[in-house]
């Protein structure tokens, strides 16, 4: 649990990683989801057709799921993540307003170009122990990841997998899927800043503190890791924005990064660091949400979503969105919901996806990340407080809503 300042216990001010751990309760589940994926499948309530439409579809992006995941567990054993975090906080001088944007735009930049849930594994825990390392509340900190790694996944494909899978549906590249999210993921993210300063990060949130101690410098285990860390990630980012694709800008950057850890420091490199849970978990939802769409869903969410593209279709089909995410996860909801939209509405399909993609931030099962936030708290002692967590997530969800449909409306 969080004491009374937000502080856990006995925290390093230096990030581990999940690799070498025992099959955990979300293990169990992907395994689960997989296996009753697998009988939809064997029993013929999935047809054979259908489960090879889905796998030609969803191929690529297990790839680069896989890849990216090894990318940033990597980067995190590199030290990069724990750097950049020390060097924010002393540039921050002891300024809590300061630290603030600073943490926000780390949070929202990891989640933009390497995935919520690299911002959910990787920097949660570093957040949590430069809270320690600071003496200052914890809660602040954890909650600014966990929010945005929900609220800033609307810029780029590579945000979120569910933008990867509305932007092969309206056929935009990473720029122009950009061009078209901007003001959401803008609107998005300063709905965020203000709830996060409102109730987790002004003075009384924070245990009255006025100022912050800044850390001592932080030194890398090996600057030559470091520096190829930061080189493969600034490689993929490029790559992703110049139109190269996203499985193969993450293998390459990956590859790069990998060969440094064989040369450098082989004793990191484990079995273990396979990300498996996240496609087989991905695999084994995609089978069983098709499946229960196919005989239930479809009839019930086309009444709710409707067939209007306009503003008001592109509001209920939102609205649908942060329902369904915070019922039963935010990826089945797309997909349920990607299923009903007709295919010429694309503003209406990306009003669903603003939906399950800000809006999974009320019950904790909501999305992934969130899911592997509170993994991550729990293995640091951590326990969120789910009463704040559900009524201040709801505030944001709808507020965060409103504000980027609209912005995505102008655009």
């Amino acid at each position: 649990m969080w004491n009374d300042k937000g502080v856990p216990p006995q925290q390093s001010a230096t990030t581990t990683t999940p690799a070498g751990r025992k099959l955990g309760g979300l293990d169990w589940i992907a395994i689960a989801l997989a296996a009753v994926g697998g009988l939809c499948v064997a029993t013929g309530l999935m047809p054979t057709s259908d489960a090879s439409a889905i796998w030609h579809r969803i191929w690529p992006i297990l790839l680069f799921l896989a890849a990216v995941l090894v990318l940033a567990e990597l980067t995190a054993e590199a030290g990069l993540f724990t750097v950049i975090a020390t060097r924010l906080a002393r540039v921050g001088r002891g300024n809590f307003a300061a630290l603030f944007g600073l943490c926000v735009a780390f949070a929202a930049l990891t989640t933009i170009f390497l995935n919520l849930d690299t911002t959910a594994v990787l920097l949660t825990p570093v957040m949590l122990a430069l809270a320690v390392s600071l003496g200052v509340p914890a809660l602040p900190l954890a909650m600014t990841t966990v929010w945005l790694a929900n609220t800033a996944s609307l810029l780029l494909p590579v945000s979120n997998l569910t933008n990867l899978l509305a932007a092969n549906r309206v056929a935009l590249a990473p720029v122009a899927f950009a061009g078209r999210m901007w003001l959401a993921q803008a609107a998005s993210i300063a709905a965020t800043m203000l709830f996060l300063w409102l109730f987790y990060w002004r003075r009384p949130r924070r245990g009255g503190l006025l100022r912050y101690t800044p850390p001592p410098r932080f030194a890398a285990p090996d600057p030559v890791l470091l520096r190829v860390a930061a080189v493969a990630v600034v490689f993929f980012i490029a790559a992703i924005l110049g139109g190269v694709a996203l499985q193969v800008a993450a293998a390459i950057a990956m590859a790069v990064l990998l060969a440094a850890f064989c040369v450098r420091r082989p004793r990191s490199l484990r079995w273990s660091l396979i990300p498996w849970r996240l496609p087989v978990f991905v695999t084994g939802l995609f089978l069983v949400v098709e499946t229960i769409s196919l005989h239930l869903l479809n009839p019930v969410l086309s009444s709710l979503i409707g067939s209007g593209g306009g503003a008001a279709g592109t509001f209920r089909a939102a609205g649908v969105g942060v329902g369904l995410s915070n019922l039963v996860n935010n990826l089945p909801a797309y997909l349920s919901g990607e299923a009903v939209i007709a295919h010429a509405n694309h503003t209406q399909l990306l009003g669903l996806l603003i939906g399950t993609n800000v809006g999974p931030i009320i019950t904790p099962w909501a999305s992934l990340a969130t899911l592997l936030c509170y993994e991550r708290c729990r293995a640091s002692g951590v326990a969120v407080p789910l009463k704040k967590f559900m009524l201040t997530g709801a505030g944001l969800a709808v507020t965060a809503l409103a504000a980027s449909v609209g912005a995505l409306l102008i655009t």
